[in-house]
């Protein structure tokens, strides 16, 4: 009997069994069966919201982390060798790490180095980046990019974006002038770039195509990985990524001259022997290093999670698309464009609507059914509130500031003449897909029961909000 009342509660209700058996626990089954509240009201409107419990923190890696990672810290730790030339008996984790790495993603070198920052300054580095040049850049990035650019004294311009949230190859087209060096295209919220487009504009233009793949660990396009179609490729391995050792990178390239400049630029600025001395006899490797080598430690803890990577991917891709296939139905809601989901990593789900302000209605609602994860994160936000992954709200970029305080690198003789605005507007198919666009990570770790409240919560809100005709009228 009492199942078919459940059935009944549950049919009446149009919610999942989960969302019924967080009510239950919430309310008891009497109140439920009783006391007459409307079950399907939105919880922003004084319903019963989809969940009390916060979804997990984003942090892909971590998740996996256990006994084996525990291991290997001991390890390190007990040889008393933490350097990776050198030490008391030293176990050269850096090394393997950038073998097994390297054999992973299927190309010629892995050089690691201390963060995704460090990776990108130092592929920059080695492709010889500096005052003169024009580098294209995404609308949608995160910071460092933009930093690596401005910190090597050239000038960073700003793409568009398309509906997969990455570089628009027509955008780059419209941004190449005679000073135009190179490309940063990056692989963003994990899913690939439409690269193999991108890499076609690159070649066709002569430029640098330096791919950043700091979201997009262990991502692909036809089989494959992001990482083996530029020139370069930076990897970050900081605590929300794929995989992690809590701050790392990697630069990798099939070029040996390109591998050669990245090792002497991300340590003492010359390149080394097969002894591992320094050498000095030939000045493209005599350079200025930066000091971002890894550590025996921390590239002990990567050769773990590199094994855990396709698991932990697989994980979020499962999650992500039982989620991105319920919400088909809804026609007021555009998905994201994957060029290759097999190849997404599925750490973020993006759903875009019709016009800013359904958008704002939408994740309000959302929130209020409990779709927010703990307060040290964010989670289900409204894609302007992103941070610093969107352009117009890094404020040094904006407006133009330098350590200096001098206007480096835009005052730089070198550079006159290259002046552009980096303000919202400045890319208006960004500026529009931020406004309309929430944002939702998908952790590693989520239960079958957390897929169904996310679920049953966008089930909930959009069966109650609606665009408003003008916008559906005006396709926005």
């Amino acid at each position: 009997m009492r199942d078919k009342v459940r059935e009944q509660a549950i049919e009446k209700i149009g919610c999942s069994p989960a969302f019924y058996s967080n009510l239950i626990k919430q309310e008891g089954n009497s109140t439920v069966r009783k006391e007459g509240r409307t079950l399907d009201r939105l919880a922003i409107d004084g319903g019963y919201p989809v969940r009390v419990q916060p979804l997990p923190l984003e942090f892909p890696g971590v998740h996996y982390m256990g006994e084996d990672e525990i291991e290997a810290a001991i390890r390190i730790v007990s040889s008393r060798s933490l350097f990776r030339f050198y030490g008391v008996d030293l176990q050269k984790e850096v090394e393997t790490f950038e073998s097994e790495f390297a054999q992973f993603l299927g190309v010629s070198h892995a050089l690691s180095v201390s963060s995704g920052t460090g990776a990108l300054n130092t592929a920059l580095s080695a492709l010889g980046a500096g005052p003169g040049q024009e580098i294209i850049i995404p609308a949608y990035l995160w910071v460092s990019v933009a930093s690596a650019v401005v910190s090597h004294g050239a000038i960073p311009v700003l793409a568009d974006i398309d509906d997969t949230f990455c570089l628009d190859p027509n955008s780059i087209e419209e941004r190449i002038t005679p000073r135009t060096s190179g490309i940063i295209v990056v692989h963003m919220s994990g899913v690939p770039a439409d690269i193999e487009r991108i890499q076609q504009v690159a070649r066709r233009h002569s430029l640098f195509l330096l791919e950043d793949c700091a979201q997009c660990c262990g991502g692909s396009v036809e089989g494959r990985k992001v990482g083996t179609f530029g020139d370069m490729a930076a990897f970050s391995f900081q605590m929300n990524k794929n995989m992690t050792s809590g701050e790392g990178g990697s630069v990798v390239t099939n070029d040996d001259r390109l591998y050669r400049r990245a090792f002497a630029c991300h340590d003492l600025g010359y390149a080394r022997d097969q002894a591992g001395r320094l050498s000095f006899s030939d000045l493209d490797y005599c350079l200025w290093g930066e000091g971002y080598r890894l550590d025996e430690l921390r590239a002990a803890l990567l050769r773990v999670q590199l094994k855990k990577l396709p698991k932990i991917i697989e994980r979020m891709r499962h999650s992500k698309y039982r989620i991105r296939h319920a919400l088909e139905r809804f026609p007021q809601v555009r998905l994201r464009r994957i060029i290759d989901p097999l190849g997404d990593t599925g750490c973020f789900l993006i759903t875009t609507y019709p016009n800013a302000e359904f958008a704002k209605t939408v994740n309000r609602a959302l929130r209020a059914e409990g779709i927010v994860t703990s307060p040290q994160g964010l989670n289900n936000v409204v894609m302007t509130d992103w941070g610093l992954h969107i352009y117009y709200s890094i404020a040094s970029l904006v407006n133009q500031t330098s350590v200096d305080g001098r206007g480096f690198p835009w005052k730089l003789a070198e550079n006159a003449g290259s002046q552009y605005s980096y303000e919202k507007g400045a890319c208006p198919v960004a500026d529009s897909l931020f406004e309309r666009s929430i944002i939702v990570a998908i952790p590693s770790c989520l239960t079958e029961h957390d897929e169904d409240d996310i679920i049953t919560a966008f089930e909930k809100v959009l069966r109650e909000i609606v665009p408003s005709s003008r916008a559906r009228d005006n396709g926005e």
